[in-house]
């Protein structure tokens, strides 16, 4: 299998994803590709972030081609990019997270998570060194520019959540779309933002480079019940619903790929996933990539299955500050399918 050529996040924001990530020889970008021959195509929102490590992973195994599928990688600095790929019908699946099939559900497009990859965000809320002392928490966002991935991603949803959370109105303070990765570090070095949520590596070469410092953590389960008030179930593989119900052996070998990868993963050190991945996922050293692996290790599941109370509670979350889905009537149970992994 020949080595795919990475492009750093910046550059991938620049880009648009235009770079193709391909598990068994060429595959095109284009839209139209079926399953016919096991092809098939998955936008991740962010390949080199350790929350959809899963994806890269599965591919790196060889869990994909046992399972006679051709699945083309793509990537976009931000889910909520990656979610409009796949209403456009430029690609059979996403890896990203499961709110965005509530907030597409209000929408009146039915999409759902057929495997869930985590059940906590992932993500972390980080504050620079020269805002430290006004930014201790939540409370202090009031006033503040605080980086995003991307405007209506999920690190959008969940900032405005511990806003609101925390007495702070969703316009009192200025989400700023900075990506992940070398754009996020520069805009925190420079001053543009105060603070901001990100997700490893990113988080570890901040703590690395003494740009800042963390200030609420969500990789764990731990995390995630102390900060939101339960389970949040983040990464997942998520796929139009008609798509899924007319390629249900598609998606078996699918679902079976991936959690043949987050049992691997279950068995093995940071160190030895690590080696795994790609060389250049490591830009911050082998080391420091090793340690941001262990530190989200966490946040994934065993078997790919959705944990129970979590679907409720990010209903819970994002109903608090989403005009759209404050009053809305959702079905949870057509925003996820346990009937692929658990078979």
């Amino acid at each position: 299998m020949r080595t795919p050529l990475k492009i750093s996040a910046a550059v991938a924001a620049a880009t648009l994803a235009l770079t193709t990530l391909t598990a068994c020889g060429g595959g095109s970008a284009a839209a139209g590709s079926d399953d016919k021959n096991g092809k098939i195509k998955i936008m991740v929102g962010g390949l080199d972030k350790v929350i959809y490590l899963p994806a890269r992973l599965t591919q790196q195994l060889g869990y994909f081609k046992d399972e006679g599928l051709d699945v083309t990688l793509l990537t976009e600095p931000a889910g909520v990019q990656a979610t409009t790929s796949l209403v456009s019908g430029d690609v059979q699946g996403v890896v990203g997270f499961y709110d965005h099939t509530l907030d597409l559900q209000v929408k009146g497009k039915q999409v759902e998570s057929v495997v869930q990859l985590a059940h906590a965000p992932g993500e972390v809320e980080v504050v620079s060194n020269k805002a430290a002392g006004e930014l201790t928490s939540p409370k202090d966002f009031k006033g503040k520019k605080l980086g995003v991935t991307g405007l209506g991603s999920s690190t959008d949803f969940l900032t405005k959540y511990l806003a609101v959370k925390n007495g702070v109105q969703t316009n009192e303070f200025t989400p700023v779309a900075v990506g992940a990765g070398q754009t996020f570090l520069s805009a925190l070095q420079q001053g543009s933002i105060q603070g901001g949520m990100t997700t490893d590596p990113t988080v570890a070469q901040i703590v690395d480079k003494n740009l800042g410092k963390v200030l609420l953590d969500m990789r764990t389960p731990e995390g995630s019940q102390k900060a939101l008030g339960g389970p949040y179930p983040s990464s997942s593989l998520y796929m139009n619903t008609d798509w899924v119900n007319s390629h249900k052996e598609t998606v078996h070998k699918l679902a079976k790929a991936f959690v043949k990868t987050l049992t691997w993963m279950s068995t093995h050190t940071a160190e030895q996933i690590a080696a795994k991945m790609p060389a250049d996922y490591a830009q911050g050293g082998k080391k420091l990539y090793a340690q941001a692996i262990k530190d989200t290790l966490p946040m994934f599941t065993k078997d790919g299955v959705m944990p129970a109370d979590g679907p409720a509670t990010v209903e819970r979350v994002l109903k608090s500050f989403n005009p759209n889905l404050k009053n809305a009537t959702l079905d949870l149970k057509k925003t996820y399918t346990t009937e692929f992994v658990k078979k």
